[in-house]
């Protein structure tokens, strides 16, 4: 075998992750179930094809025509002797005029600039190394930095003005942080390893290059014995000059896995952590023991360093470099002239063999590529559902059972609501309407009775909670939301290098251009016409994102960029302390705000108002009756008519108004002269008319609370520093009140940290009256921890000390306070990989039918069709038991999938209501609500597994009798039925859970 081809074929075992066989998760679990046919195609289908491909065509005849020139030659030597020939095969001058001189002359031009077919093999694979190496970095397709004047990228370009362009701007960045922060798994023994990421604290000048290792802090592992958890701490930084020493120059990763499983056994004193340390996982080949805490270890850092982005058009990227490739670096002009007609052929030939291999594997490599981005652009099921429901809002038939649960005054206490339960718990509940009940804590049946006793769900549901990655979220949201949100803030990370935006080694602006494009996209489609946006954003990526901004909005959209005083501090240690953060405002149609300038206004503020004449108007505050500049119309005498006084603009001023509507103010009673009657003219503004059209915004607020009061306010709900540098809620209050300007509007934060934008909403609607409801998403740990406690206490009490409530909230801030919170978790990315599924038997089956072209196209859609993630629609029979496994708490088991909550917001419903109806055992789901056509759409869902005809004739009678689908415009049921016009949502669900973003 060639050495070009060896190396060849190391470098697609590479592209096809065959050195991650010990890796069981993501797209590697998937690779290493086929990695049988993969090698079969490296090392016997490819090989053979170009070897087949050469001896054929135009090439096949050069080669004929070396050895032509070979037999010629043996012919010369035979018969003229040694001295026939030179060292470079050139016939003596005496030897040309004889036949057998003639012969070889005539064989020689043939063979002239023909190569053997070892030199063309060798140069075919060289050609694809090279082409294939540039794309490939530590496991994605990315557009690799380049040095070469010869060696450039075609970019597309359709001639606009300004056109953003970055490395990797057609792919999805799926680094989500999900399972960076922390990574757990159980020992057999039962107890839990945790590798834990902090804050790494490594001196600048004391760093060896960029790139990024994880590493364990040694010294600080822990054992806590309550929870028998083993803590293990890493830090994700670059390495110090002693440590590039110390783990040599390549394979620095593995250098450091191989000394973590040595030296943290060392570190380690209890006998059961030991036990589980050294816990064996398989053997190698060699026979040589693997740990349980090496496998781990190689997932998590690998899990964290690969795998960062999915190509939105691997194929076609591929494609139009491979053609760009082939044009300019192999095709040679001036050679081929040379050449002649005859042998330009045979450079055709290979240009197009070289072609014809390299769109072989680039079929194969986008197989797997589309496949990943299938699952990461379909929308994702809602894995759990339930309800935070505030009990002044429950009927209170329901009380006795509330006040009998055990694990619901158990979490009251934990959030500091009371000491101990109360000796008369149901005089409690009545007398505390805001308590936040959730319904984790209750029977399936209790939530089921409770949430039919309301008429209209979603009217009352005054927030949405998503458990997600944002880009899932935004996905699954979609139908549901667009055009409905009217005011967005985001906060997102501002990847400065120290903070949890997790990037690519040498990527990270590319990176972050990318995560922030993509959901921006998505995000555009939720926007009402009034819609607002605010991004907070520091000086480190305000261009980048100002520019993203321009191309999602468009620049006429830009409304502008509100500088926030953020922090009062002096860093002396800067160069210029920072003392700001920029908070970039756009309008879905700027137009729309043009015509409406009072509903984009912040409320005026309301001291200074009095009624001291007692005008039935209400209070009023008297404002200048000049303005700047110099107004043909508006310069004219006014007398005080108390005094008789004249009184004319200031030099270089105006009256506000023109003489016809000053006296028409005046005869209105709505000028005055000052406080005594003596002054000069002021106009009266009415405080209805102040609440109405409000104060224009500047760009510079120094005037609302810093970060370190937004960590003082945290620190009083919890009693202890629970999340980082956390927004100010008077700041995002600010931001809401110019974003919304009707009564039930819906604000949306998908970067939602800590939940400030819900604590401000609230807020808000308490000091208003206002009905605005709030979305927030977050995927990180903290969503448990910190964002949903948080909404809880602000639900119960407006203000919080040393984590308990200074006070319960009054009568109107209770009718003012969240009614329903809908709390969803969906599943993940990673989800949809770990739940994939082979039929290897069809496979096997089709393979043999279709050969290469199954193989390289169609084989992983094919074969995984039947998967749970992919909505294996036979399954629709049993609804109520459709199952995922899931990563939860450090280990993997099975959990139900909310399939009709995640069909309601395939669909786009608005619920009005949910009820549950029982047939002689048999189980009715039954949703009614409106689409955003209009139409009154009600979905039916129950068990039929195993129905015979008599079964859904007894079902169809049931559902017409109980009116389950009275007055509908639309019937979707599960599954088959006999009911009169309804239709099944069974190809419904899975053609909306597919459809192209």
């Amino acid at each position: 075998m060639s050495e070009p081809l060896q190396k060849f074929q190391s470098l697609l075992r590479e592209l096809f992750e065959f050195d991650s066989a010990d890796l069981d998760f993501g797209i590697y679990r998937i690779m290493n179930r086929k990695r049988q046919v993969i090698e079969r195609f490296i090392t016997e289908d490819l090989p053979k094809a170009v070897a087949e491909e050469l001896r054929s065509g135009a090439l096949a005849e050069q080669e004929q025509a070396r050895k032509a020139l070979e037999e010629a030659r043996r012919k010369v030597l035979d018969a003229l002797g040694e001295d026939a020939l030179d060292a470079n095969g050139n016939l003596a001058e005496k030897y040309r005029e004889t036949k057998t001189g003639k012969e070889y002359l005539e064989a020689q031009t043939k063979a002239a600039d023909t190569h053997p077919i070892e030199a063309l093999e060798a140069a075919i694979y060289n050609h694809l190394y090279t082409f294939f190496s540039r794309y490939w970095q530590d496991g994605d397709f990315i557009s690799k930095r380049r040095y070469s004047k010869k060696e450039r990228y075609a970019i597309p370009y359709n001639g606009e003005e300004v056109y953003l362009y970055w490395a990797n701007h057609d792919q999805y960045y799926v680094k989500t942080g999900e399972y960076f922060t922390d990574y757990t798994y159980k020992a057999p023994n039962g107890v839990t390893i945790h590798f834990k990421l902090r804050q790494a604290d490594v001196e600048q000048n004391n760093v060896k290059g960029d790139k990024r290792f994880f590493l364990p802090a040694l010294s600080d592992i822990t054992w806590e014995e309550p929870t028998r958890t083993l803590i293990i701490p890493f830090e994700f930084r670059p390495l110090t000059e002693q440590e590039n020493i110390a783990y040599g120059q390549k394979n620095q990763q593995e250098a450091i896995i191989a000394k973590a499983v040595a030296e943290i056994p060392k570190r380690v004193k209890n006998t059961e952590a030991l036990t589980a340390l050294s816990a064996e996982c398989r053997k190698n080949e060699d026979d040589t023991p693997v740990s349980l805490l090496e496998r781990h270890l190689r997932r998590y850092t690998r899990r964290n360093t690969g795998d960062f982005f999915i190509h939105k058009d691997l194929r076609g990227f591929l494609s139009r470099e491979l053609d760009f490739y082939l044009k300019n670096e192999v095709l040679n002009l001036e050679e081929i002239e040379a050449a002649g007609e005859d042998l330009a052929e045979g450079w055709f030939q290979l240009l197009r063999l070289i072609k014809r291999v390299g769109n072989a594997i680039i079929d194969f490599l986008a197989q797997i590529e589309d496949f990943q981005k299938m699952l990461w652009e379909k929308k994702k099921f809602v894995t759990e559902t339930f309800y935070v429901i505030t009990v002044g809002n429950i009927p209170q038939a329901f009380y006795p059972e509330i006040a009998a649960n055990d694990a619901q005054w158990k979490e009251w206490r934990a959030l500091g609501f009371l000491e101990k339960k109360p000796d008369d718990p149901i005089t409690f509940l009545q007398a505390h309407p805001t308590l936040p009940l959730d319904t984790r804590h209750f029977s399936p049946d209790f939530t089921d009775r409770l949430l039919a006793s309301f008429d209209n769900l979603d009217e009352m549901t005054d927030g949405l909670l998503v458990h997600s990655e944002n880009w899932q979220a935004l996905n699954l949201l979609l139908e549901k939301y667009r055009e409905r949100v009217k005011c967005v803030y985001i906060d997102p990370p501002f990847n400065t290098g120290k903070d949890d935006f997790l990037y690519k080694d040498g990527y990270q602006y590319a990176s972050w251009q990318s995560m922030m494009s993509d959901r921006l996209g998505l995000l555009i489609n939720l926007f009402s016409e009034s819609g607002v946006f605010f991004s907070s954003i520091s000086d480190h990526e305000i261009s980048s994102l100002k520019y993203l901004l321009d191309r999602v909005f468009g620049r006429v959209n830009f409304v502008g960029n509100i500088e926030w005083n953020s922090t009062k501090t002096v860093t002396n240690t800067a160069l210029i302390s920072v003392g700001h953060t920029h908070n970039l405002v756009y309008a879905r149609q700027i137009s729309y705000f043009t015509r409406n300038r009072h509903h984009f206004r912040l409320p005026d503020p309301l001291e200074g108002f009095e009624n001291p004449d007692n005008d039935p108007r209400g209070p009023w505050k008297a404002d200048p009756f000049q303005v700047g500049g110099i107004r043909p119309n508006q310069q004219y005498e006014i007398v005080n008519p108390n005094t008789g006084r004249v009184y004319r603009p200031n030099p270089g001023c105006s009256w506000k108004n023109d003489y016809d509507t000053f006296q028409k103010l005046l005869r209105e009673g709505r000028i005055v002269f000052g406080k005594t009657g003596e002054g000069g003219p002021q106009r009266k503004r009415f405080l209805i008319e102040a609440e109405e059209r409000g104060r224009v915004s500047t760009t510079w607020w120094n005037d609302v609370e810093t970060t370190a009061d937004g960590t003082r306010l945290l620190q009083d709900q919890f009693n202890s520093i629970v999340f980082t540098n956390p927004k100010p809620v008077s700041l995002i209050s600010r931001i809401v009140q110019l974003g919304t300007h009707d009564i039930n509007q819906t604000v949306l934060d998908f970067f939602a940290g800590s939940g400030t934008t819900g604590h401000a909403v609230i807020n808000l609607n308490r000091e208003d009256g206002r009905r605005r409801k709030f979305i927030l998403v977050e995927m990180a740990h903290y969503f448990d921890t910190v964002l949903l406690p948080r909404i809880k206490k602000v639900t119960f009490s407006p203000e919080w000390k040393d984590g308990k409530p200074k006070r319960t909230a009054t009568a109107e801030e209770a009718e003012r306070s969240p009614r329903i919170v809908k709390v969803i978790r969906l599943e993940s990315y990673e989800d949809a990989l770990n739940n994939i599924a082979f039929d290897e038997e069809s496979g096997a089956k089709a393979l043999e039918l279709f050969k290469d072209d199954y193989l390289l196209r169609y084989m992983l859609r094919w074969e995984t069709r039947r998967s749970e993630t992919l909505l294996d629609v036979e399954k629709l029979q049993t609804p109520f038991s459709y199952k995922l496994h899931l990563y939860r708490d450090g280990e993997t088991r099975e959990h139900p999938v909310d399939l009709p909550e995640t069909f309601n917001y395939l669909l786009g419903l608005d619920v009005e209501t949910r009820r549950v109806y029982e047939d002689n055992g048999r189980r009715y789901l039954v949703y009614r609500g409106r689409l955003r056509s209009g139409r009154t759409t009600v979905v039916i869902w129950r068990e039929t597994q195993g129905w015979m005809e008599e079964d859904y004739k007894r079902d169809a009678d049931f559902i017409v009798r109980q009116k389950l689908n009275a007055d509908a415009d639309d019937v979707f049921v599960n599954g088959d039925s006999f009911v009169p016009e309804a239709q099944s949502l069974d190809p419904v669900f899975k053609e909306r859970m597919f459809a192209e973003i």
